[in-house]
């Protein structure tokens, strides 16, 4: 099951409403729910929602797994310009927590106005990163029916162009006569993909209690605990006049702010509320930090009908009906009727089974830059490869490496002069702690590489001392390392060229088994999905089996890291209505695909418009279940692939990962000389899950 995330659309929405309605429906099948918030409240206590939530559904988890951040950290990260690393942070505790559910009901920030950014597309923005789908909760209260389908209106616009994966809206707090009013009116708003539901106000949802008050202000509780501070509050009175005239100003269901030495006032409000001539007072609020007499507190601990709660809190009266005045309505954990008023409203109005159903159905296809780099450090982590980065003496291979040592991502052994990088490393102010440092020049190890090398390529004129002169080489030595299994696979390219990195691994790694040459993609990460470019960095004119090749061990990288595979090759044509030595290429190619892969999913020739916009698909190709959809793309040759993924990454802001090379025996992969420290640690998690595999293959075989 997907994940969900209701965000209200705005101030005063109520989604907690909405949050407990589907808290309830989910854990009523015995499903491991849980609960996340995005920030932490600034006194590191539990809000009121995820303390209701967590005491209802008694949820197994520390309270710091169940929120992203603190307030304080949010506003530093986004008033310094880091707002992808504020999702990044958030998502990578919501995903902590996922790991442990069946699915996360996340509730969105609550417009508080501490960061200017805590709004709807802030939430949508988590709401996509997360791969939840997308419950937005709409201001119903005072509102009209022409307001609340303006305010909906614009709530689906913003979903729609910031993508969002959204499951459906809820207009919570219409006026019950204007119920039937606003169904009617949002039916034309609707696709056959969108479900609005449309919840009525209950009065007593929308005012606090007095327990709430009492939490909000830090309240001592003077007497009247238990069911009495579960009274509603429907309207404050300043008491400060004379008795007479004050009770002519009682109404039902209100709380009185007096000074706690008024005792006139404090036993005219509890003779009012005892006599069936006056309204019900919901509690009284006892200022100033005073005590009512102590006769007076006798007379009150002796009264037979103590429903009225006494709370006493140490500010003047003014300063507290401004206090009071602040305070809105929420749901306590202790609160039976404030819960059951919320569920019932929930229930009455949304067709359970029917929303649970398209649930547990719902799968996203979405995959964000932040999701699927997330992705790629989880595997990485889970089963840890040993990866050798010949380049230990560039500053972003030492920066790169200690993050991926403190996250734990991969075994990591850096080559070159120890004390020099160690040296470097302190200067930096980096651990390298648990960072293995060899030297080729110095390592026990060369004579051997040397002697595999040597008997590798003496056929070719290579002499013993040769070898071991070349395996002073950090390209070369790390590529042994390999060979050996001392490594698992290799990350290279930051210091030296692409020829200069992969070429020792066409002389020892080689390729695959019905593998005829190396290929490379790249996965550009767009906004909404991530695509597979190939070959944009290794081969410069393939012929028709070498794009076959390449199609299918394109395919394969795809399918390892998630994506299913539906592999476009492209043309400035598509289908049959081209001509010539190049689309003829691409034709022959897509054929071989075919014939050797069947089970593939495979069009072409096809235009790369066509190939990912769905409306053109359909009008160029429309029997064709690849246009459109494609998410491997193999371009006829290197001038095209590695223009195109250069223009998509630099006018799209595209996060371009690669190259990654495919078809060798054991992962090495080449990065761009003017790579940053994340695209390394992408990298090594990268060459990690592909050592992954290979692992998993090899056990296959020996245990065949």
């Amino acid at each position: 099951m997907q994940s969900i995330y209701i965000a209200g659309a705005g101030a005063g929405s109520g989604k907690s409403v909405v949050v407990l309605g589907f808290m309830e429906m989910l854990s009523a099948v015995n499903r491991k729910v849980g609960f996340f918030r995005p920030f932490a409240p600034k006194d590191g206590e539990p809000d009121n929602l995820t303390a209701l939530i967590r005491a209802r559904y008694d949820l197994p988890f520390p309270s710091e797994m169940l929120y992203g951040c603190s307030v304080e950290t949010a506003r530093q990260l986004i008033g310094s310009g880091h707002y992808d690393e504020l999702l990044k942070l958030i998502m990578n505790k919501f995903k902590m927590l996922e790991e442990r559910c069946d699915l996360v009901v996340c509730a969105g920030t609550d417009y508080n106005g501490l960061i200017p950014s805590l709004e709807f597309g802030f939430n949508v923005d988590l709401a996509n990163n997360f791969g939840c789908s997308l419950v937005a909760v709409v201001k119903g209260f005072g509102r009209g029916p022409q307001d609340a389908w303006d305010a909906l209106h614009i709530t689906h616009e913003l979903m729609r162009e910031r993508g969002a994966d959204f499951l459906a809206s809820v207009v919570n707090g219409v006026a019950p006569e204007d119920v039937e009013t606003v169904k009617e009116r949002v039916r034309d708003l609707l696709s056959e993909t969108e479900t609005v539901y449309v919840l009525p106000a209950r009065p007593a949802l929308g005012m606090p209690t007095v327990g709430e008050i009492r939490q909000a202000l830090g309240a001592d509780c003077l007497c009247g605990d238990g069911d009495a501070l579960h009274q509603v509050v429907t309207n404050y009175k300043i008491a400060a006049m004379e008795i007479p005239d004050f009770l002519g100003y009682i109404e039902d269901g209100c709380l009185i702010i007096t000074p706690g030495d008024r005792s006139d006032i404090i036993l005219a409000s509890l003779a009012a509320d005892a006599s069936s001539a006056f309204p019900r007072v919901a509690g009284l609020l006892l200022t100033g930090g005073l005590r009512p007499a102590e006769k007076v507190q006798r007379l009150i601990e002796g009264l037979r009908r103590t429903k009225v709660s006494i709370l006493q809190v140490p500010q003047d009266t003014f300063a507290t009906a401004m206090n009071v005045s602040r305070i809105e309505a929420s749901i306590l954990p202790e609160d039976e009727r404030k819960i059951a008023a919320a569920l019932g409203v929930f229930e009455g109005h949304v067709d359970i089974e029917e929303l649970r159903g398209r649930i547990s159905v719902r799968h996203s296809d979405r995959i964000t830059p932040l999701m699927f780099e997330y992705e790629l450090i989880r595997r990485a982590k889970s089963r840890r490869q040993r990866i050798v980065l010949p380049e230990g003496g560039d500053e972003r291979i030492l920066r790169a490496a200690e993050i991926l040592s403190l996250r734990q991502v991969a075994d990591l052994t850096l080559l070159g002069n120890p004390e020099r990088i160690r040296r470097r490393a302190g200067e930096l102010g980096l651990k390298l702690d648990n960072v293995r440092l060899v030297d080729p020049a110095t390592s026990p190890e060369r004579e051997r590489y040397a002697r595999t090398y040597y008997e590798l390529r003496k056929h070719k004129g290579m002499s013993e001392q040769m070898a071991y002169d070349v395996l002073q080489d950090v390209s070369y030595f790390g590529t042994l390392m390999v060979y050996h299994n001392d490594a698992d696979g290799m990350v290279s390219g930051a210091m030296h060229t692409t020829q200069h990195t992969i070429r020792p691994s066409f002389e020892t790694v080689k390729t695959k088994p019905g593998v005829k040459l190396v290929s490379s993609v790249f996965f550009m990460c767009l906004p909404d999905r991530v695509l597979v470019y190939g070959d944009c960095a290794v081969n410069p004119n393939p012929d028709s089996e070498e794009l076959a090749d390449i199609a299918i061990s394109s395919a394969a990288t795809a399918a390892i890291f998630g994506i299913e595979p539906r592999i476009a090759m492209l043309s400035y044509s598509s289908g049959s209505s081209g001509k010539g030595e190049d689309v003829e290429r691409v034709r022959e190619a897509v054929r071989l695909v075919r014939e050797r892969r069947p089970d593939l999913k495979v069009e072409g020739p096809i235009q790369y418009d066509a190939a990912v916009d769905i409306e053109i698909g359909r009008s160029k190709m429309p029997d064709s279940e690849v246009a459109g959809h494609a998410s491997v793309l193999i371009f006829p040759d290197l001038n095209t692939g590695n223009n195109t993924y250069k223009a998509v990454q630099r006018s799209s802001g595209a996060l371009a990962i690669g190259p990654v090379l495919q078809g060798l025996n054991k992962p090495v992969n080449d990065l761009s000389r003017g790579c940053t420290v994340t695209d390394i640690v992408n990298t090594v998690a990268i060459t990690a899950i592909q050592a992954q595999g290979e692992t998993r293959a090899a056990n296959e075989e020996s245990s065949q």
